[in-house]
């Protein structure tokens, strides 16, 4: 794939975002990096006046945003998501700097979909959006003064982005062909039904299993042949045993 039309599968994803004029922000941010789609989690007010007015002349993408309820809509037939986050969070996977970070989300183009995902101006991304996504990213701020505004971010995310698409690619190697999001999610859920109903994750007692496993196969990276394995043989696992 020609690294340039790889922006055109990156999607920004903001999250619950409180202030119309940082959605007009991040499209004006987008659009003077050649991203194109805007992807917007359950927004306070959209549209709005105040969102054109700060798009100054991205008002395009704007139109075309896609407005879902859920984060794991935005992130449907994905197969690479960034979640940008300030903090460090317990069981998140290793974090990746926003410059070396954005060269592994135009890498994964090659293989489909990818996201880059904003939080709340207040709140950021709760742990659970984290969790959904494959790579923590953060952006190496003044520990003095870290405060960064959602526009401000976008743009210097859409920035790494476009500089590491403008770099001719390696040599093409075979690739394997990962889980989709949804494939991937589909495999958590399958994977919980059946721990529990063995016995050995009790949801009244859940500690941190559940997030770990999911963070253990995240950093895995499953293909789609291996998820298929591994649901056969949770299925397997499922079935009566014969005496």
């Amino acid at each position: 794939m020609n690294r340039p039309l790889a922006l055109d599968r990156i999607r920004v994803v903001l999250s619950h975002t409180s202030h119309p004029g940082n959605i007009g922000a991040a499209a004006r941010a987008m659009k003077t990096m050649g991203l194109s789609q805007l992807w917007l989690v359950a927004p306070d007010s959209f549209p709005d006046a105040v969102a054109d007015a700060r798009a100054s002349g991205a008002t395009d993408l704007l139109a075309c945003a896609r407005v879902v309820a859920t984060l794991e809509e935005a992130l449907a037939d994905t197969v690479f998501a960034a979640a940008v986050t300030a903090r460090r969070r317990e069981l998140s996977l290793p974090r990746m700097h926003a410059r070396e970070a954005a060269v592994e989300l135009v890498d994964r183009t090659q293989e489909g979909e990818v996201a880059l995902v904003f939080g709340n101006e207040t709140s950021g991304l709760s742990n659970d959006e984290v969790g959904l996504c494959s790579l923590p990213v953060t952006i190496p701020t003044n520990p003095e003064f870290s405060s960064l505004n959602l526009g401000a971010a976008v743009q210097l995310l859409a920035y790494e982005v476009r500089m590491a698409a403008l770099v001719p690619p390696p040599p093409a190697d075979p690739r394997p062909e990962y889980a989709t999001h949804e494939q991937f999610e589909g495999f958590i859920a399958h994977l919980e039904r059946a721990v529990t109903a063995s016995g050995f994750h009790d949801p009244a007692n859940p500690k941190r299993l559940l997030p770990r496993m999911r963070r253990m196969f995240n950093r895995i990276r499953l293909e789609k042949e291996e998820v298929a394995i591994l649901r056969g043989m949770l299925t397997t696992f499922e079935q009566p045993k014969r005496r």
